[in-house]
């Protein structure tokens, strides 16, 4: 990283992701949204073609995609991934990535996989980490686990008519605005959790 590239502030960069099983290989990432915290006009959505036979129904039927139509119309993974990967990069002229996501193991797992395996490295770094939303939370208010899931931090802070509609570009977008808010309240003052 340049000295120039470090002077430009971090920009957080929510991840959703819908899959059809419990773990990226054997089962795959159907879709993947990102939206930047603070920035509504920065999102990023695909689909992606299946890349295995393997599907738990339940899981599937959470995001409401239709496998068939995926395999017929969604592009390749690899295809998929390295748009997601460009975009990462374009943010670049405007801020360090860090990933955010809600739990951050979830989405980041599928996430970090499929960027290793389609394009050999992550622009979230090596390791793939970054921020999970209800960790910071707790972190930045005290809580308790059990207080920090994200409908009991819209609650805190005064947010509605942010639905969670497991469409991976809408969730992101919804995480994005909810750390946006999260952010703001460290300067604002936290609201009372208890």
């Amino acid at each position: 990283m340049t000295a120039e590239n470090k002077k430009l502030p971090e920009i957080f960069i929510a991840v959703d992701v819908e899959a059809d099983g419990p773990i990226p290989g054997p089962y795959s990432m159907i879709s993947l949204g990102m939206a930047v915290a603070g920035h509504p006009e920065l999102t990023f959505y695909t689909e992606l073609k299946p890349i295995s036979d393997e599907f738990d129904p339940a899981a599937l039927a959470v995001s409401g995609l239709d496998r068939q139509h995926l395999i017929d119309h969604a592009p390749e993974a690899s295809v998929a991934i390295r748009a997601a990967y460009d975009w990462v990069n374009s943010l670049r002229k405007i801020g360090r990535p860090v990933f955010l996501a809600a739990p951050a193991v979830w989405d980041g797992m599928y996430v970090h996989w499929y960027f290793m395996r389609y394009v050999g490295a992550s622009p979230f770094g090596s390791t793939g980490s970054g921020v999970d939303l209800r960790s910071y939370w707790m972190g930045l208010t005290g809580c308790e686990w059990v207080e920090s899931r994200k409908g009991k931090i819209k609650y805190a802070l005064n947010l509605e008519g942010l639905p969670h509609t497991h469409h991976a570009g809408e969730d992101a977008a919804e995480l994005a605005q909810v750390f946006a808010a999260v952010l703001k309240s460290r300067s604002t003052g936290l609201p009372d959790v208890e």
